[in-house]
């Protein structure tokens, strides 16, 4: 688990059914990629996300695969609708097995 791995997420806190968000995530993440070397000469273990989901009252909304050239602390910005009140689950997979998750609600 890569450390002060910290998941951000912006979700208004209402719309009206039907509506069009916009979902803002960020996940602060050093993203290593098992080529650099510490202070000692030891290969830094590759932890890179390779893997994004937001799935909205367990319904999926989007499903990202990223490859290792992504930048530290991945950012993605992308429009959603809302048929309901519910909540929205946004999910990051890391290659060493670590798994970080966020949650918001929203109403309606």
């Amino acid at each position: 688990m890569a450390d002060g791995v910290k998941p951000r997420v912006k979700v208004p806190k209402s719309a009206s059914a039907g509506e069009v968000i916009t979902l803002k995530t960020l996940i602060s993440h050093p993203m290593e990629s098992g080529q650099r070397k510490d202070s000692s000469g030891n290969v830094i273990p590759r932890s890179i996300i390779n893997r994004f989901t937001c799935d909205f009252n367990g319904q999926n909304v989007i499903d990202i695969t990223m490859q290792p050239a992504i930048s530290t602390n991945p950012y993605f910005e992308f429009d959603a609708t809302v048929p309901e009140a519910g909540e929205f689950k946004f999910t990051w997979y890391d290659d060493d097995g670590s798994v970080y998750e966020e949650s918001k609600k929203i109403s309606v």
